[in-house]
C-alpha cells in the first residue's frame, strides 16, 4: 500500500543540520526458530545504541513447527526472499542480518555486526545521504539531501518492545523480549539525487499502531529487488503529541 503525498507547507529540519546514523541492521528472525534467541539478544544491544537503526523482521515460514510467530508476517518473509535474490542466494535462513542493504551475515554477534557497519562506512559504503524526518501537526515531513543515483523512500513501522510467552514449538516455555519488531513496510516516494521534501499524513502513522518507524532511502537492483541503503532516519511516535522530532544521531 502506498500513501498519496501532500504538498509540504510546514518547516523541516535542514539536511545540513544532521549527520547520518552509523548504519542500518535488519534482522530476520522467528519465535519458532531455536537458533534465534541468541540473535534476538544481540539485536537488543544494537537496538539500544543511539547511532544504529535496528529493525527486526519476524518471518512466518517456521510456523509449521507448532508455533505461529505472533509478530510474523508474509511481508517480512517477502522482504527476506527479495534480499536473497539481490544477493544471488538460493534460499533464506534465520537468524540472518542484512547490513545497510548491501551484505548479509549470521545475526548472533552484536560486536561483529557493529564492526561491519564501521567497515562499510570506512570503505565508502555507509550511509551517505542525509535524511531528516519529523511529525509536525497532522503531517510527517521528510527531507532528503542531494547525492548521486536513484532510490526509493521507504517507511518501516515497528513495535518498540514486545514480551511474548512462547507456548509451543522449539522455544516452548520461554518468555521472549523482542525489540523494534516490524509490522509494515511502505514505499512513499522516489528520490532522484536532488534535494527532496515530502509529507505523509501522520494520522495514518498513528492509526498503524506503531511505536516508531524508520525512513529508509534504499536503492534497488535492475530487477527491482532491495539494494543498498544510502540514508536513514528514525522517529518515535508517542501518542497525543503535536510534534515529535527526528532522533538525530551522530556516527
Amino acid at each position: 500500500m502506498t500513501f498519496g503525498l501532500l504538498v509540504c507547507f510546514s518547516s523541516i529540519v535542514q539536511a545540513d543540520e544532521v549527520r547520518p546514523p552509523r548504519g542500518v541492521v535488519e534482522l530476520f528472525t522467528s519465535q519458532g526458530c531455536q537458533s534465534c534467541p541468541p540473535a534476538d539478544k544481540a539485536f537488543e544491544r544494537l537496538a539500544k545504541q543511539p547511532d544504529v537503526i535496528a529493525l527486526a523482521y519476524h518471518v512466518d515460514y517456521w510456523n509449521y513447527r507448532g508455533w505461529t510467530d505472533t509478530l510474523g508476517s508474509p511481508g517480512n518473509t517477502a522482504r527476506q526472499y527479495a534480499y536473497a535474490r539481490s544477493f544471488g542466494r538460493s534460499g533464506v535462513y534465520t537468524p540472518q542480518a542484512v547490513i545497510n542493504g548491501s551484505m548479509q551475515m549470521k545475526g548472533t554477534d552484536a560486536e561483529a555486526l557493529s564492526g561491519k557497519l564501521d567497515s562499510l562506512k570506512a570503505s565508502g559504503n555507509g550511509l551517505s545521504v542525509k535524511v531528516t524526518a519529523a511529525i509536525q501537526g497532522d503531517e510527517l515531513s521528510v527531507g532528503i539531501g542531494n547525492g548521486q543515483g536513484r532510490a526509493d523512500v521507504v517507511i518501516v513501522y515497528f513495535k518498540r518492545r514486545k514480551d511474548v510467552d512462547v507456548l509451543k514449538g522449539e522455544n516452548k516455555g520461554q518468555r521472549m523480549t523482542y525489540w523494534n519488531s516490524v509490522s509494515d513496510i511502505q514505499s512513499v516516494g522516489m528520490w532522484n539525487g536532488s534535494d527532496l521534501k515530502l509529507t505523509v499524513p501522520s494520522k495514518v502513522l498513528r492509526n498503524n499502531g506503531c511505536d516508531g518507524f524508520a525512513v529508509l532511502l534504499q536503492s534497488s537492483t535492475q530487477n527491482g529487488e532491495p539494494g543498498r541503503i544510502i540514508g536513514a532516519a528514525l522517529v518515535m511516535t508517542p501518542p497525543a503529541t503535536n510534534e515529535t522530532a527526528l532522533k538525530n544521531v551522530d556516527p
